[in-house]
């Protein structure tokens, strides 16, 4: 049998043998350079994982740089990066499908360094969240692609998993390093050294990657683009998001908040329409079918979505209100590890359900606790808690999305988690922010606002919680390689132009 290719029987002919191209990284390549492209891989999900996490703990000051005097409106430093990166990820995995993960990685890469670069150059509150916007663009096309690139090299099975466990360990310590990192620039340098710091750091790794990553053949060479379905999937989801992440600072009394609403609601309803009736959809609908699937995304959703508002109002009330330095610890690391060790032990809603559990107790500790308190008696166990939600549910909802389609599918599989995950955490702010802009306008009291939007995100945890242990039905998945129709399906049929058979 040839270096690159595996022989395996064809159904219904016993005697039909197909040649079928195994995807480039896994036998073109050395084991030690293998291991360098899964280093840098997770490396450029770290980068993009700093540059998020740098905007949530940083978001305050930056905001007072630019001159922002209502502090309502610095949630947008934090938001406006990950409202374009969970809108565009949903067309991110499907394009590096047709013109090649490798490709659409690198060029993600390219254009988030560059973004980060030109955001030194911004001197308005405005020009620095549009500038935000754009490197978020390519957050989107390296998240997914990322992802794809794991999925497809790695069959399913312990090294897949112990990866998409590693990889979701880049949120937390993301959020840390970025953490440091806007408390050392915003002190000791002007708030673009931190962007300046991003850009470099991002052109590094991904000429690294550049130079490591082997020739690529996309999986779905002559495949379509959806582009009019991707048009109104994102136009949607970045109206309705950006509705309600100005809705703290402009109020639902502006005519023109309501009509962006009703607007971005009425551009998703023609997206579904669309989907529906297309012939490649960005989304297709056969992702859907596996059993209890949509419950368990919804899940998903709000898992996120209570995530976000705990990390903003735990940042805003330790620096706006004990002005303390933002507390970070390492635990999701370890989550992320124990995620991957779970799957094939423990059906998904258990596992998913201990990372909701989690992250309503740490909304309980931080809406309970007094205004001045010390830092071990609620906060400290708050961060523990906290970190286990993201990689318990990243990781655990991206091993069951990627094991649940194909090869040539991986792409949509990781844009559907992608979006789940970086749109939650967004949407999340744009609810709790209203919720503390209208409980701040009646009482006038700042913390009881943090209080309101965090029994918010309490609530939207345990609704998830009762959806997940009532409606996700999955059973643990202990598969190691691909199964048969997996090996030789519909997608290896598109992607295996040269089809050689031996009788």
């Amino acid at each position: 049998m040839s270096t690159g290719t595996r022989t395996i029987q064809r159904p219904p002919s016993p005697s039909a043998v197909v040649a079928v191209p195994e995807p480039a990284p896994v036998l073109t390549t050395s084991r030690k350079r293998r291991v360098a492209i899964a280093v840098f891989v997770l490396l450029a999900n770290l980068v993009q994982m700093i540059s998020n996490g740098a905007t949530v703990a940083g978001g305050f000051q930056i905001g007072r740089d630019l001159g922002v005097r209502d502090v309502r409106l610095s949630n947008w430093v934090a938001a406006s990066y990950p409202l374009t990166q969970g809108s565009f990820v949903l067309v991110s995995g499907r394009l590096g499908s047709v013109y090649g993960h490798k490709k659409i990685l690198l060029f993600g890469g390219a254009w988030f360094s560059a973004w980060s670069l030109l955001n030194i150059a911004c001197r308005s509150f405005l020009s620095f969240n549009i500038a935000r916007g754009f490197t978020g663009m390519g957050g989107a096309l390296i998240l997914p692609n990322a992802v794809a690139m794991i999925g497809i090299t790695f069959p399913p099975g312990r090294s897949r998993n112990f990866c998409l466990g590693i990889f979701g360990a880049a949120a937390p310590i993301g959020g840390y390093l970025g953490a440091v990192l806007a408390g050392i620039f915003t002190r000791f340098t002007p708030w673009w050294g931190l962007f300046l710091f991003l850009g470099l750091l991002a052109f590094v790794v991904f000429t690294v990657l550049w130079k490591l990553l082997p020739p690529e053949k996309p999986v779905d060479a002559d495949g379509k683009i959806d582009w009019i379905g991707a048009a109104l999937g994102t136009a949607g989801l970045i109206l309705f998001n950006f509705t309600w992440n100005q809705a703290p600072a402009a109020g639902w009394s502006n005519p023109y908040q309501i009509g962006i609403l009703v607007g971005s609601i009425s551009t998703l309803a023609l997206f579904a329409a669309w989907e529906l009736r297309s012939s490649a959809p960005i989304m297709p609908l056969s992702i859907w079918k596996a059993p209890s699937f949509l419950p368990l995304m919804l899940s998903v959703l709000m898992s996120f979505m209570s995530f976000g508002i705990m990390l903003w109002y735990m940042v805003a009330w330790v620096q706006l209100v004990r002005s303390w330095s933002t507390p970070f610890l390492f635990f999701g690391v370890f989550a992320a590890w124990w995620a991957s060790w779970l799957v094939p032990r423990v059906p998904v809603q258990y596992i998913l359900a201990i990372g909701l559990l989690s992250v309503a107790i740490s909304n309980i500790l931080i809406a309970t606790m007094p205004a001045e308190q010390t830092y071990w008696a609620q906060v400290f166990p708050a961060t523990i808690l906290m970190s286990f939600c993201p990689d318990l549910v990243f990781t655990a909802a991206q091993i069951i999305a990627s094991n649940a389609v194909g090869r040539a599918q991986q792409g949509v599989a990781a844009s559907l988690i992608g979006v789940l995950l970086l749109y939650g955490n967004s949407i999340g702010l744009g609810f709790a922010g209203t919720i503390e802009m209208q409980v701040d306008k009646a009482n006038k009291h700042r913390v009881l606002g943090y209080r309101s939007a965090l029994w918010f995100g309490c609530g939207i945890a345990l609704f998830a919680l009762v959806l997940d242990l009532v409606f996700v039905r999955m059973e643990k998945d202990d598969r190691e390689g691909w199964d048969d129709d997996e090996d030789y399906g519909e997608e290896d049929r598109a992607m295996a132009s040269g089809v050689e058979l031996q009788g």
